[in-house]
């Protein structure tokens, strides 16, 4: 019985995501420094006369907008939690540990490279660079694991990881001459404009089939999650099965960096969040729960960084700061009471 009933509260939690995904889809389509009513919106979607202005500004440029920050907060919270499954810790995140920095890094050394030529860079390849970056940030940090025997000082090593590659990324935007390689320092601060449909055309997918990948390894985790010998007794491949999580959570947090940026605290909070609602740490509802927890906490986000001081936009990172960096004081602190007692 007691299964059963977390069984139904995970699915009241997961229609509960979904119904406020779409709430905040239709907010963030609505609203922004120009209002469009619901009766202009639906002579869009039946094809009459309506103001090509507005239709623009919805189709083009709200619309695009709204699936990235779903797709993108999604992935971002999946990765947070395939790290905190890896490292055993829940402040473990992308964010804190230097992979999104790491991943950024890539990106403006391959645009500044690029541009600066005068050649193209397809989305393919931000991914490409970006997914770089991440493993070898990645490797960073797993190098650190074997020498440190604390998570605080992993942690501490990987915001150092994190300020080390944001100086570079910042040295080499702020004396880059071209104007699209100067527009980075907007994409350096974390943001879901500029958003097309080619580019959701890629990430949709992409972010897609990595999730498909992750829920196929949801027993796996679920043993992993028992103990390694546990795991192994199982026949798990335990090897086999980390080597999957780095790679997982580094494409995902790839598409992240490529498209928006890095993204603070939402690797981190949504995967904590999602648990205590959950009551269970079971992956086969954690992974469902957190890529939509991931993706309306950031559809929320980028409303209130739209709206709230239009037209001046503020930063994604800085809306998820403001909202992430409580949930995770409130993790440390809950761990070190727990601990104490």
């Amino acid at each position: 019985m007691q299964i059963r009933r977390k069984e139904w509260r995970a699915i009241a939690l997961l229609v509960f995501l979904a119904a406020g995904i779409l709430l905040l889809m239709g907010c963030n389509i609505f609203y922004g420094s120009i209002s469009i009513s619901v009766s202009d919106i639906f002579q869009m979607l039946i094809g009459a006369g309506v103001d090509r202005t507005a239709q623009r500004i919805v189709l083009d440029i709200r619309f695009p907008r709204a699936l990235a920050a779903l797709f993108l907060g999604g992935a971002l919270a999946l990765s947070g939690y395939l790290l905190q499954v890896f490292f055993r810790n829940p402040i473990a995140g992308p964010f804190v540990l230097g992979i999104s920095s790491g991943a950024k890094l890539a990106v403006a050394l391959a645009m500044v490279s690029l541009l600066g030529r005068s050649v193209r860079i397809s989305s393919a390849t931000l991914i490409a660079a970006a997914f770089l970056g991440a493993l070898l940030s990645m490797g960073f940090v797993l190098l650190m694991a074997k020498r440190v025997e604390h998570m605080p000082m992993l942690v501490i090593s990987g915001v150092m990881v994190g300020y080390i590659c944001s100086a570079i990324t910042d040295f080499a935007v702020t004396f880059a001459e071209d104007a699209d390689i100067v527009n980075l320092h907007n994409w350096s601060r974390g943001s879901f404009s500029g958003v097309s449909w080619k580019d959701v055309s890629v990430m949709a997918p992409a972010v897609s089939i990595v999730f498909l990948c992750v829920f196929l390894l949801s027993k796996p985790i679920s043993a992993y999650q028992l103990g390694e010998p546990y795991a192994k007794n199982m026949g798990v491949d335990v090897r086999r099965l980390r080597i999957f999580l780095i790679l997982l959570s580094s494409a995902l947090s790839a598409c992240v960096v490529a498209y928006a940026g890095p993204i603070s605290f939402v690797g981190i909070a949504v995967p904590h969040l999602a648990k205590r609602l959950l009551g269970t740490s079971q992956p086969i509802w954690m992974i469902g729960t957190c890529f939509l927890g991931g993706g309306l906490f950031c559809l929320g986000c980028d409303l209130i960084a739209r709206t709230v001081f239009a037209p001046t936009e503020l930063s994604i990172s800085t809306v998820t700061a403001v909202f992430g960096a409580p949930v995770v004081l409130w993790t440390m602190a809950g761990k070190r009471a727990s601990s104490a007692t």
